[in-house]
């Protein structure tokens, strides 16, 4: 199947062989994706990579949930890139507002108060639960985290954090520490950081057999575990709402509410990171919405302006606030609350609003990914679990159904360089696919995108 290509000039779509086969369609620079790799390989350092082993993508536009590279090849997106494109590429809406706040003010220290800046910290809070009443905006969610951290320590004077093992909460020096999978060792700098497991039923540590028995058990070591570490020294337990990266791992019934408790219990604050679930990736302003539980503080980026422009930020409670009104908070960024980022979410929310994003998410997770997972999972026996909710889903992929044994990682790169050569973007981690696709795809290029990995799959 080859990919469609696209002239990049016109937009005139036109089916064919691959780019090599004919003369590619260019940008007016003429650039192609050997070109641009070489230089990129040349001069940029690339996270999570060992430089001398990647091979990226050039990426020329985007538009909706597609995206072409220089030689005109077109790819239909299953991972919102870093699972934050949930408006789409290109948002005529979002780029007119950058535009326009860029002819007016391009930027502004944090200390002036800026209009832009207070209505996007407005518009967050109007999705909010009640009794939220700030917003401290930073530069994405890694910095979000480290700040809430910082708040909760300070308006405790508590110090340890109990995050889980399964979790990832960006890389900065508390952020990655609280972090649980592989990549806070090599990192591990910041101090009073303890884990748990927290409730994952395919594989898990409880030998729990219902969902209901994971919830129980996964709630009783964790307060086991801060009944261990002492009540007295622990700030905050800090928990992905859904966990993302790590697997997309749906809370089972009561969990959330569970962990609400043993936060009032021991006087411990609560902390829900949203930087990959918030705003209308689960089909909910916020995936913790769906629980009826309200944390202490919120952690956000991503689906907030859909990564237009680099933005996090942490949603403070009224109590919490109100510590730093005689405290001085010491923390600040340069950039807090840049007026091209404030845009970008005003812009970002109102749209949704208007045009149901939210809304659509829900449906499509509702009627159209989740029942065409389901009924790939009952065909293939490489896939061991399939979970999610909105435009937030992943599907686990085993070497064996029975043992649970996960697909080794040669075959997992197999699958991936095969989606993308038929012309699907997929989000691989460890043994699974994540379906993550921006809230805007249609109905008939999520079940395109779907049709492919059945496809691929069919060959494991």
């Amino acid at each position: 199947m080859a990919p469609i290509l696209t002239d990049l000039t016109t937009n005139a779509v036109q089916s064919g062989p691959q780019s090599g086969d004919m003369t590619a369609p260019t940008l007016s620079t003429h650039l192609s994706n050997t070109d641009v790799r070489e230089r990129d390989l040349a001069s940029v350092f690339h996270s999570w990579s060992a430089q001398g082993k990647i091979s990226p993508l050039p990426i020329a536009r985007g538009e909706g949930a597609k995206l072409w590279d220089f030689d005109g090849n077109e790819y239909l997106d299953f991972s919102s890139q870093l699972v934050n494109v949930t408006i789409g590429y290109q948002h005529p809406k979002v780029i007119a507002a950058i535009q326009e706040q860029a002819a007016k003010l391009v930027t502004i220290a944090p200390a002036h108060a800026n209009e832009t800046r207070a209505k996007a910290a407005e518009l967050i809070l109007s999705h909010a639960p009640e009794g939220f009443s700030k917003v401290f905006f930073t530069n994405g969610g890694a910095d979000a985290v480290e700040n809430a951290i910082r708040m909760a320590r300070l308006s405790t004077g508590r110090d340890k954090v109990v995050s889980l093992y399964r979790s990832y909460h960006g890389n900065t020096g508390a952020a990655i520490v609280a972090t649980g999978d592989w990549r806070r060792i090599p990192n591990e700098y910041a101090r009073g950081h303890v884990h748990a497991f927290g409730p994952y039923l395919y594989r898990s540590e409880f030998w729990a057999e219902t969902p209901e028995q994971e919830s129980a058990r996964a709630l009783r070591h964790l307060e086991r575990v801060v009944q261990a570490e002492g009540p007295a020294s622990v700030a905050a337990i800090l928990i992905e709402s859904i966990p993302g990266t790590a697997g997309v791992l749906v809370p089972p019934p009561g969990y959330l509410a569970g962990v609400r408790e043993i936060c009032d219990r021991y006087g411990v604050l609560l902390i829900f990171d949203e930087v990959m679930a918030g705003f209308g990736r689960t089909g909910e302003w916020f995936a913790f919405d769906a629980y009826d539980v309200r944390p202490d503080l919120i952690t956000f980026a991503k689906g907030v302006n859909s990564g237009y422009v680099p933005v996090g930020g942490v949603i403070i409670s009224e109590e919490i606030a109100a510590h730093f009104d005689e405290e001085v908070f010491p923390g600040g960024l340069t950039y807090s609350g840049h007026p091209l980022a404030a845009a970008s979410i005003v812009a970002t929310l109102e749209t949704m609003e208007e045009e149901g994003i939210v809304e659509n998410a829900a449906r499509l997770g509702r009627e159209v990914i989740g029942p065409a997972l389901h009924e790939l999972a009952a065909r293939h026996d490489v896939i061991g679990e399939v979970r999610g909710k909105g435009v937030f889903w992943a599907v686990e992929l085993v070497s064996d159904p029975l043992t649970r044994a996960p697909l080794a990682a040669a075959d997992m790169a197999s699958i991936k360089s095969q989606l993308v050569a038929r012309g699907l973007l997929p989000f691989v981690a460890d043994n699974r696919i994540h379906v993550v696709p921006p809230a805007v795809i249609t109905d008939a290029d999520a079940r395109r995108g779907i049709t492919i990995i059945d496809e691929v799959l069919a060959g494991f």
